[in-house]
Parts: C-alpha cells; sequence; structure tokens
C-alpha cells in the first residue's frame, strides 16, 4: 500500500493506492467559521471585481463571492469570524455595468467602485 497525500484549497487528502486509486479520507485543515448559514473561505488575497468572481469558483461547487448584504453582515461578524484585513472586500452585488458595491471592514462603510479597482476577496458558500 503506497498512501499519497495531497494538498488543495485547504483540503488534504489522503489516498491509498491500489488497483485504482481511491480516497479514503479527507480533512479540512483550515478552520472556516459558519455564520447565518454561510461558511466563509479564508482570505483570497486582493484583485479586481471578475478575477475574484473567478478566484470563488475555483474554490468549488457552491463557494461564491457574497452579496452586498451579506458581505455587511461578515462585517457585523469580523471579529467572531476573524481574518479580515481593516480594508475593502468586494461583494457580487453589481451597481451598474462598470461597478460593483465593495465593504470598508475598518468603518463599515459600503460603496461601488470600478470593476477594475482591487480590493480583498472572502467566498461564501451554504453551510
Amino acid at each position: 500500500m503506497i498512501l499519497v497525500f495531497y494538498w488543495e484549497l485547504g483540503l488534504l487528502l489522503l489516498v491509498r493506492q491500489s488497483s485504482n486509486l481511491t480516497i479514503t479520507k479527507h480533512i479540512l485543515l483550515e478552520d472556516r467559521k459558519a455564520i447565518n448559514g454561510l461558511e466563509v473561505s479564508d482570505n483570497l488575497g486582493r484583485m479586481n471585481w471578475q478575477e475574484a468572481i473567478i478566484a470563488c469558483k475555483k474554490l468549488g461547487p457552491g463557494w461564491r463571492l457574497p452579496t452586498k448584504d451579506e458581505l455587511y453582515m461578515l462585517y457585523k461578524n469580523k471579529e467572531e469570524i476573524g481574518g479580515f484585513a481593516s480594508n475593502y472586500y468586494w461583494s457580487s452585488s453589481e451597481y451598474d455595468k462598470s461597478n460593483a458595491w465593495h465593504q470598508d471592514f475598518f468603518s463599515g462603510y459600503q460603496g461601488n467602485f470600478s470593476k477594475y479597482s482591487t480590493y480583498y476577496v472572502r467566498a461564501v458558500r451554504a453551510s
């Protein structure tokens, strides 16, 4: 028997080799918080709005950029969730064709800026 470990997207996969590869156990290494029915990812870094949409989807099934209302709820619970920078975060809510809503995790201000601006990203999915 050969054991192989894979690290991808915060998951450690333990694989046993036999006549075919079988995943025998997966362990979530990151302590993700769930709040009001949403699981919250770790900080994904700074990127523009389109990159943020893509980065959230790459986390796997169900992961997405939070709406502006969900992002405000995350701001109100930022101490409990942890890991937020005192800076702006993208929401999935569009203001118009060129702008999207963001949340300031320092002051609580919500506004909209160009989708080409770079802000921080946290993904959510239903828990």
